[in-house]
């Protein structure tokens, strides 16, 4: 990756807050929310993969989901929790772009994987008895090497156009992390190919996904409803709701933060979204899957109850 020369060698990152009676009380909160994302995912990734119940399609995709939450929370987390107590919240250049190059893949990854999700449940609910023949497990790797593969294009395009620009105005990030839009704010060079490149790709890796969402449910309900029992109609859509949360929870938030004109932005105000999907949202997922889903529930009483 060629990156044009920068005025600066490390940025300062300001962080949440400049609140000293603040700092500490929200570093004991964001630790404990790490320490639960990872326990949490950690789990879902050893169940589903420990247990010969949830060797399908669906949980493949679990386990896929909460190895990404893994990763991009370790991305930005532990530098966040350092600039709350520490004197000093510089980040090197270099550093600064491997974090937006890991960020920004493992979002882009997320948000495909979200859609190919609703594609499994789609296909159960609506088409039961051709479901193992077109969710094979071929299928289900080459779906998911599709998702990692779709971050990792988005997140190279993005990265190397915002660090072509120079960097004058200031070395002060007005953020918790590198992200563009703060970086943006920073350049001396005219941004207008970034935003555009912001918005463009962001309608194939991130609207996209959604809009495919938003049909696939469209035919989920359509065919749920012609079911004539209650509770059949109960049974399939529980299978629904903890993707569905999930993706309301997670596309309501990033897309606001990514796909929108740039004189939008508020850095200040957006802090609180971005800390929604880069925080919050990864801690809930596990949990939203582990009560919204009774296979899981067993299968983690069998794998840290029973077998004790």
């Amino acid at each position: 990756m060629v990156i044009n020369q920068t005025y600066f060698v490390e940025f300062i990152i300001l962080g949440l807050t400049d609140l000293s009676d603040l700092k500490y009380f929200l570093f004991c909160a964001l630790l404990l929310i790490y320490v639960l994302t990872l326990a949490g995912n950690i789990s879902i990734i050893l169940v589903t993969q420990g247990d010969k119940h949830l060797h399908k399609p669906m949980y493949f995709f679990l386990c896929n989901l909460s190895f990404l939450d893994i990763c991009y929370t370790s991305t930005t987390m532990p530098k966040m929790l350092q600039t709350l107590i520490a004197k000093k919240r510089t980040i090197l250049f270099k550093s600064c772009v491997i974090q937006l190059y890991l960020f920004l893949a493992f979002v882009g990854t997320e948000c495909v994987l979200l859609g190919i999700m609703s594609y499994d449940r789609f296909v159960a609910i609506c088409n039961p008895l051709r479901y193992s023949v077109i969710m094979s497990h071929k299928v289900c790797i080459h779906l998911a090497a599709t998702s990692w593969l779709s971050g990792l294009l988005n997140s190279i395009i993005h990265t190397v156009s915002t660090f072509h620009l120079q960097f004058c105005k200031s070395n002060k990030i007005n953020y918790f992390y590198c992200d563009i839009p703060p970086l943006l704010s920073l350049a001396c060079d005219d941004t207008s190919v970034n935003e555009f490149l912001l918005l463009f790709i962001g309608v194939f890796i991130g609207w996209t996904p959604f809009l495919c969402i938003i049909v696939s449910y469209i035919y989920i309900i359509v065919t749920i409803m012609k079911i004539r029992s209650t509770e059949g109609r109960k049974k399939a859509f529980s299978t629904c709701v903890s993707h569905l949360t999930v993706v309301v929870l997670y596309y309501g938030s990033s897309i606001f933060n990514y796909v929108r004109p740039i004189s939008t932005y508020s850095l200040g105000k957006d802090r609180v979204i971005s800390a929604l999907y880069s925080v919050v949202t990864p801690m809930l997922n596990p949990l939203i899957y582990t009560f919204k889903n009774q296979d899981v529930k067993k299968a983690m009483y069998r794998y840290f109850v029973y077998q004790r």
